[in-house]
């Protein structure tokens, strides 16, 4: 299998097996391999680990069941205490049928002589017997046949004594019957005494072992974590590539092809995941979709990728706006703590809570409602505590708590976010901003390049509805607000054009500045072409890899598109 490259990460395989340790195959694995994986893989493609299914099928109450472990245990205690029940009642029955006919002994001996007159004087024995019975002792037939076939031994002294004694007994056995039947208590009580009997007399050590499911195989155990870029074309064309893939430049550079599509597509999300997590997709319509990063395809950096349509159960005129990175669904203390905040264009906001969208289906749900001419623009992750601000294309933003914004359902529509003053303008980012994290800085970018860095504490927060505060100051030159994100400057800026071409940078070369600034050249635009989409990395990359992939001094590929000339003339 290693030479069939089914299993990657083996350097050699040696063969240690011996007649007096049994087998043993010692595995060398190569500096990159992960263990556990590799262990996962060798359990999955060999006969390591078996795995097979148990039907367990069983007769109840005349009828076939499927059952599992509870019903098998539930079901067999029923059973036994059935056993119990029924075996007590045989019981009694036949200890009164002895106790009867000893009553009838007792009864002849107390009238030896008569008995043995009235026997003799009988004809045959069914006189005998009918004599017996019309005696006046109190004899029926039953007793009556039992002192006719009594053998004459019987009848001595000692005999006596032992047929006194057994009918004792046998009222006592009797009285503790009846108490058993009485008693449900005694009844199970019989059932542990029994399988301890059991126990005690056939147990022996356990030959398997019954364990949690933490280590059981999934397919997640199968993939490597790390950490990858997930790209959205505007077509609908998703992918997920390696992030060191994309090597880090200096700001104003002129950027790499981050995906290649038709002249019509362009590259409208990006941003980091790990393969281990879930992705959440919000589309314009306000529907939601989960998809595991795994599942995504893998591609190059500048391969097309693959339609989403072919993953996701998305109408063809609907399109994803938003998506959300969630590490486990399954984590409830997370799910109940945590809220997403959607927005739309024409600046409704709405908050729900994490669980309702805890539980993936294959067709999706509806996540808000929208009204007519309206689409779904954002979605993000809270924990009830932050604040939120939404940005306007014509360079407005808003700033107030989350806590203005209560938590609805999936299917209500909202409320207002920001004003937006007429059809030409719409919202164009949502960001929350954490009180607790001074460090962040407010990121907005133009559609022609431009973009600043403004501290949180320069945007006043208001009641939500309002107009807002300029955040950028929008002219010929900078274009239109096309995107806002909250930054530290320990992250890093990926900006995507409509051409394909993509950037990065990292935040701390952005400057700060005020926010009725227009901010400084991040990226030089070719004509006609504008930014489609920004997104920040949240995890930089560890600095040998970045040194292994970057050019010394941070310089692009080819110099020649990027001057230290035309490097000087940007403004900071």
């Amino acid at each position: 299998m290693n030479h069939q490259n089914s299993i990657e990460g083996i350097a050699h395989v040696n063969n240690e097996s011996n007649n007096k340790e049994g087998t043993r195959i010692v595995i060398d694995l190569k500096r990159d391999a992960v263990a556990n994986l590799l262990i996962n893989q060798l359990f999955k493609f060999t006969e390591l680990q078996t795995s097979y299914g148990i039907n367990n099928v069983a007769i109840v109450k005349g009828r076939p069941r499927l059952l599992n472990l509870k019903d098998l245990i539930s079901e067999f205690i029923e059973f036994r205490h059935e056993v119990v029940l029924r075996r007590t009642q045989f019981e009694l029955r036949e200890a009164q049928k002895r106790a009867h006919i000893l009553q009838g002994y007792l009864i002849a001996l107390d009238h030896l002589d008569e008995v043995i007159a009235m026997i003799r004087a009988s004809a045959t024995p069914e006189a005998a017997k009918d004599n017996l019975v019309n005696a006046g002792w109190g004899l029926d037939e039953i007793q009556a046949k039992a002192i006719l076939e009594l053998r004459l031994q019987r009848l001595t002294g000692m005999e006596r004594d032992k047929i006194k004694q057994e009918y004792d007994e046998l009222m006592k056995l009797i009285t503790h019957l009846q108490e058993i039947l009485a008693n449900e208590g005694m009844r199970y009580d019989i059932i542990k005494k029994e399988l301890a009997e059991i126990k005690e007399k056939f147990g022996d050590a356990r030959k398997t072992d019954i364990t949690f499911l933490d280590n059981e195989m999934s397919i997640k155990d199968l993939i490597k974590e790390e950490d990858v870029v997930i790209t959205i074309s505007h077509l609908g064309y998703i992918k997920r590539t390696s992030a060191t893939e994309f090597r880090s430049q200096r700001r104003g550079g002129r950027g790499a092809v981050g995906g290649k599509t038709r002249e019509e597509d362009f590259i409208e999300h990006l941003f980091v995941a790990s393969t281990h997590h879930t992705m959440i997709f919000f589309t314009e319509k306000g529907r939601c979709y989960w998809l595991n990063v795994y599942q995504i395809p893998e591609g190059e950096k500048n391969s097309k990728g693959r339609a989403i349509q072919n993953l996701l159960q998305i109408a063809p005129d609907d399109k994803v706006r938003a998506i959300i990175d969630i590490a486990d669904l399954q984590d409830i203390e997370f799910i109940n703590n945590h809220y997403i905040v959607l927005c739309t264009k024409q600046g409704v906001i709405k908050k729900t809570k994490l669980a309702d969208f805890s539980r993936p289906r294959q067709t999706g749900v509806n996540a808000i409602t929208i009204n007519d001419g309206d689409q779904l623009l954002e979605a993000k992750l809270t924990d009830g505590k932050c604040e939120i601000m939404m940005a306007l294309a014509s360079g407005r933003a808003i700033r107030f708590p989350e806590t203005k914004v209560r938590p609805t359902g999936r299917g209500a529509i909202g409320v207002g976010g920001i004003e937006v003053d007429d059809l030409k303008d719409e919202v164009v980012g949502l960001i929350n901003v954490n009180p607790q994290t001074p460090e962040k800085t407010v990121l907005v970018v133009s559609e022609k390049g431009y973009g600043k860095r403004t501290p949180v504490d320069e945007y006043r927060i208001t009641n939500r509805g309002g107009k807002g505060v300029k955040t950028i100051n929008v002219t010929e030159k900078t274009g239109r607000l096309v995107g806002i994100l909250d930054v530290s400057e320990k992250e890093d800026l990926m900006i995507t054009c409509k051409s394909g071409v993509t950037i990065r940078m990292k935040v701390s070369q952005i400057s700060e500045q005020g926010r009725a600034t227009q901010g400084v050249k991040l990226i030089r635009i070719d004509e006609g072409d504008e930014i489609a989409a920004i997104s920040k990395i949240d995890i930089p990359e560890v600095e040998e890899i970045i040194a292994a992939i970057t050019p010394e001094n941070g310089e692009p590929t080819n110099p020649g598109e990027n001057s230290s000339e035309e490097e000087n003339n940007v403004p900071s």
